[in-house]
């Protein structure tokens, strides 16, 4: 009567679980030879991280960064102002630390001359291509100045978000700066 409970044992729940964990390997299998193809945007996405050096945790935080207002309700306004904010704080901190007694007006000059949307952050957003990521209407002009901007921005959002720490994002976008840095302490 035990060795008839335990068949009855055994093809009730040991057989099951072996077919199941079976099935899930031939599966997982499949899935390891047949992947999805990633989209020319995911592409994008993938190659722009690898240009700022910085791998997103959440790959959505940086698609979202890069969907300007016109294309969808899901876009980067707040995290191109939380990345400005983010940059006037880093590179004040930046420029306080190397002079304490630095003068109000001279940091607001310097953090102006960073900040210009025409001069200095759509320059650095169309030298990372960012007009040829950002997701935008079939209106709208995705090399204009304020769309590359808010792009670039919103990048140091998204990091900001992504890590829990603006000095990250700050350091990621020092890098990136790091030809012009040059100039921009010169000022």
């Amino acid at each position: 009567m035990a060795s008839r409970h335990f068949n009855l044992f055994f093809m009730l729940l040991v057989l099951p679980v072996l077919f199941l964990s079976q099935v899930r390997s031939t599966n997982e299998n499949d899935y390891q030879r047949i992947k999805p193809s990633s989209s020319p945007f995911d592409s994008a996405l993938e190659s722009l991280q690898k240009q700022i050096n910085y791998t997103f945790l959440d790959v959505g935080l940086l698609r979202r960064a890069m969907t300007h207002p016109s294309f969808s309700q899901e876009n980067n306004k707040v995290l191109s102002i939380l990345g400005f904010n983010v940059i006037e704080t880093f590179v004040s901190l930046l420029f306080i630390g190397e002079d304490i007694d630095i003068s109000s007006k001279v940091l607001n000059r310097r953090l102006s001359e960073i900040s210009k949307v025409e001069t200095s952050c759509a320059v650095d957003g169309m030298r990372l291509g960012l007009h040829e990521v950002v997701r935008v209407s079939s209106k709208t002009n995705s090399t204009a100045p304020l769309v590359v901007c808010g792009a670039f921005r919103a990048i140091f959002g998204a990091i900001a978000i992504d890590t829990g720490k603006s000095d990250d994002a700050g350091s990621v976008f020092w890098g990136i700066r790091a030809g012009e840095a040059g100039k921009a302490l010169a000022l």
